[in-house]
């Protein structure tokens, strides 16, 4: 092993890859996640690949309560998916490409099958942090909804190369060709079908194999999908299929030289060089393999998970990853291969009744095996390894060794949090870690009987810890504990959770929403701390300016002090001051957002000057600034979109606009109008109950944060009122 360094990056190189003893080689294995909307058929098609991969024996059902990765009692109650489950499966492929079960040879893929719910992207954004392909599944009546482009900009955030899957072509209204040109349109994907539906609707008989021209037809008879008959494309079909591999090797030939030679001298493109072109173009998150069918009827799901092997990459097939030298900006790139130094990412914890605290890592570097001891940048501090387990949904299977490439949990690890590194000590470096959203709305709670705080304090510090959109703290104004979170559906499975995983039961207060403060003027601000007491007295003195940032920006303080006017070592203090004046808000309680701040000038005293006195002076100085500097209050707009009938059209958008709705877009899709709106958060409380009423239920509704914009002034009036009679929660 070597180590070069060239343009600011150090390279750390070996030439193997592969250890004696580990089971699968690199380039046979694969960590893909499957995303969507809710309720396109995440998890149903998640349970499909692990029946025919061998993994169960049944097939669970989201409606029936026994899937494998919704384990969680609040996701089978409710059909949905809440945290993101890993799991891994073995997949092997004849040597013509048709499918077979596992025989113990192949590839083995691991799986994150993630949230569909908005008040649950957490677990999507730290999921496509840690993996290298991804399923995108759509629902073949709807297209692409909402949720869609929220992951599917998470993705392409990370650089994830993903597969399309079209599913639900067997229900009444899928149009495949529609939901391929909405990935063109709105997400801006070049996105070619490799896999047709064969039929439709209740017709949906099998699909069509675009590259090889061939169909696979599904025996009717079997409820299990596990007979199917691969034949001659159904003469009806013929000429369909053929325009469709037409119009994919010219897309790719669009984008690949080899291909593009073969096109231009006229001679055919074999189906072996063809994929081959497809890989590496997926691979450089340039193309998007489009394939279809019905993972509750069981069709198609098996050309999917073939389409993961010969299109989505390996840990070698991406760029390696890349981060930096702790207290520098010197790069460090991370060797993808089994004898590099340890290097891994932290990317979820969580807490498991049986074991305790699991922190879920992902290996890009290196070895780890029981008993080594791992080192974490952020705290400086070592621990060594006792247990090492890979996940199988709720299950957990002790180890003794991980690979690079791998996705497993380690049990004990103190100090940790989501996002940190754990390497050798000798390779000291700091992977960039996820970004999270900020929580958009927050409640207050109190345990029923005093004899709960302890437990209450313990659970919600323990899930604050799993969750980074979680936020609790308390409202020293008032005393109130607060939560805070991403929706009223994350405050509720967080109230659901105490209950049953600490024994508590939690009586919350009205949501109220996370707003926010910043200022729309620059202006100079002076803060004095000055008290003498008879002996040593306190001595702070402080002069910042403060200027509008960019919205979303967020908070930049820069140091400007010149001459020792303040003495470097009060610096820290001046900043801490600052931070908390920034917390606490100036104008109704909330914290301050996008500004920039300068500390210019100030003042000390040789005995009197502490950093108490210096962090009291930035409190002040920040208060006098804002004061001059035109506060206003910001709230969260969601982004809303509305699938109803056509008769209910009229009524529900003047009930978007009575909530000072802002309409953006309107769609026909098929027997429905889709409706786009801007609302602020504070409107779209109870719209659930009202949207059902409305429509007599025949209409649906999914949002997402979108952005703070300033409130209007009657509004502002109202929450000024609120905090005078009770004080604000804030996050």
């Amino acid at each position: 092993m070597q180590s070069t360094v060239a343009n600011n990056k150090t390279v750390v190189s070996d030439t193997r890859l592969n250890a004696p003893d580990r089971p699968y080689p690199l380039e046979r294995t694969r960590n893909i996640g499957i995303a969507a909307h809710i309720d396109a058929g995440k998890t149903t098609t998640t349970e499909r690949i692990l029946f025919y991969t061998g993994v169960t024996h049944r097939m669970g059902d989201v409606d029936d309560g026994n899937t494998v990765t919704d384990w969680m009692e609040q996701e089978r109650e409710r059909g949905i998916t809440i945290t993101s489950a890993a799991t891994t499966c073995y997949w092997t492929q004849k040597e013509d490409g048709l499918v077979k079960l596992f025989t113990g040879v192949g590839h083995r893929i691991n799986i994150i099958d993630t949230p569909g719910h908005v008040d649950f992207t957490a677990e999507v954004e730290r999921s496509m942090r840690v993996l290298d392909g991804a399923i995108a599944v759509f629902c073949g009546v709807a297209g692409v909804q909402p949720q869609s482009e929220t992951v599917w900009r998470q993705a392409t955030k990370y650089r994830v190369p993903r597969i399309a899957f079209v599913n639900k072509m067997d229900r009444v209204g899928a149009n495949f060709e529609k939901a391929v040109d909405e990935m063109r349109r709105r997400l801006g994907a070049y996105a070619w079908p490799v896999v047709l539906p064969l039929g439709k609707e209740d017709n949906l008989r099998g699909v069509i194999d675009v590259i090889n021209q061939r169909a696979l037809i599904y025996d009717p008879e079997d409820e299990f999908g596990m007979k199917f008959e691969i034949t001659d494309i159904p003469a009806g079909e013929q000429e369909r299929a053929r325009q469709a591999l037409r119009e994919l090797i010219e897309a790719v030939a669009n984008k690949d030289d080899e291909v593009a030679e073969l096109v231009i001298e006229d001679k055919p493109v074999p189906p072996a060089l063809l994929k081959k072109a497809i890989r590496r173009l997926t691979c450089a998150l340039e193309f998007v393999p489009v394939l279809a069918g019905s993972a509750f009827r069981k069709r198609g799901v098996q050309p999917l998970i073939d389409a993961v092997v010969d299109y989505l990459p390996s840990p070698l097939d991406i760029p390696p990853a890349v981060g930096w030298k702790p207290g520098t900006d010197e790069k460090v790139e991370v060797p993808t291969t089994d004898f590099g130094p340890f290097c891994a990412l932290a990317f979820k914890l969580w807490s498991d009744p049986y074991v305790g605290k699991l922190v879920f890592f992902r290996v890009y570097s290196g070895q780890l095996k029981k008993g080594d001891v791992i080192y974490n940048p952020r705290t400086g501090k070592r621990e060594r390894v006792s247990r090492v387990m890979m996940v199988q949904a709720d299950k957990r299977i002790d180890v003794e060794k991980v690979f690079a490439g791998d996705i497993a949990a380690l049990v004990g690890l103190r100090n940790i949090t989501t996002g940190d590194t754990l390497c050798d000590e000798k390779f000291d470096i700091i992977l960039e870690p996820p970004t999270f959203p900020e929580p958009v709305i927050s409640m207050a709670v109190e345990p029923k009987t005093q004899g709960d705080r302890d437990r209450l304090m313990e659970g919600l510090q323990r899930l604050a810890e799993e969750d980074p959109t979680f936020r609790v703290f308390t409202n020293e104004e008032t005393g109130q504990l607060i939560i805070a979170g991403m929706g009223e559906l994350h405050l509720e499975i967080i109230r659901d959770r105490l209950f049953r995983e600490f024994k508590v039961e939690a009586v919350a207060g009205a949501p109220q929403i996370a707003y926010r403060e910043t200022i729309t003027r620059t202006a100079t601000g002076e803060g004095k701390f000055i008290r003498q007491t008879g002996g040593r007295g306190q001595y702070g003195h402080v002069i910042i300016e403060i200027a509008p940032n960019e919205r979303g920006k967020g908070i930049e303080i820069e140091n400007k002090i010149v001459g020792g006017v303040i003495p470097k070592e009060y610096i820290p203090a001046v900043i801490a001051g600052l931070n908390e004046g920034i917390q606490g808000g100036v104008l109704a309680g909330y914290p301050l957002v996008d500004l920039k701040i300068a500390i210019v000038d100030g003042s000390y005293h040789e005995v009197d000057s502490s950093e108490l006195a210096f962090k009291m002076a930035g409190i002040f100085a920040l208060k006098d600034a804002c004061k001059k500097a035109n506060v206003i209050i910001l709230e969260p707009i969601m982004k809303v979109e509305v699938t109803t009938p056509d008769e209910y059209q009229g009524d529900i958008m003047g009930d978007l606009n009575r909530r000072r709705g802002r309409i953006t877009g309107i769609e026909a899709k098929d027997t429905a109008m889709v409706i786009s709106a801007e609302v602020p958060l504070a409107e779209m409380f109870g719209y659930a109950t009202a949207i059902r009423s409305l429509s007599k239920g025949r209409a649906s509704y999914s949002m997402e944060p979108l952005r703070f914009e300033p409130v209007p002034s009657q509004i502002l009036e109202k929450i000024l009122d609120m905090t005078k009679d009770r004080p604000a929660a804030r996050t």
